[in-house]
């Protein structure tokens, strides 16, 4: 319950995420936003003003920064192993190996608060590009 004292969601960010989480579970295509945490106000919010919408696993490493943690909220419709439709709607908690000590705590101590903010099925710990790439194959197991 700290977290939620120290980190805060403006009325439109949690607005958006309702609007993403409702508007993606019927998604025909990958859809991931990207979040960061502004170290100033640790407020949570899209990296950009207009939340930016990648389509395909591809495309989220190039909004991510090389030395910075950062959330990816992925709504991803997949066949699962059992030949079910399905789209989960998960967490990517981005923390490449090289971001420094402060920034790792201070999404470290927040990755809770966005999961149950979010309201997310489930949290997937990604470093780089290529474990970025493998969701796939993790969400359909």
């Amino acid at each position: 319950a700290s977290e939620a004292r120290l980190y805060t969601f403006s009325p439109e960010t949690l607005e958006s995420l309702r609007k993403f989480r409702l508007g993606t579970s019927r998604a025909s295509k990958p859809q991931a936003v990207i979040y960061m945490i502004d170290k100033e106000t640790l407020e949570i919010k899209p990296k950009e003003c207009k939340a930016e919408v990648f389509t395909s696993l591809r495309e989220i490493p190039d909004g991510l920064p090389d030395h910075a943690p950062r959330f990816v909220l992925l709504s991803y419709p997949v066949t699962l192993n059992s030949g079910r439709q399905a789209t989960p709607y998960v967490l990517l908690y981005y923390m490449p190996a090289t971001a420094n000590n402060e920034l790792k705590m201070l999404y470290a101590g927040a990755k809770e608060l966005m999961r149950n903010t979010a309201q997310v099925s489930k949290v997937l710990e990604v470093a780089d590009e290529e474990d970025i790439l493998r969701v796939e194959e993790i969400l359909k197991e």
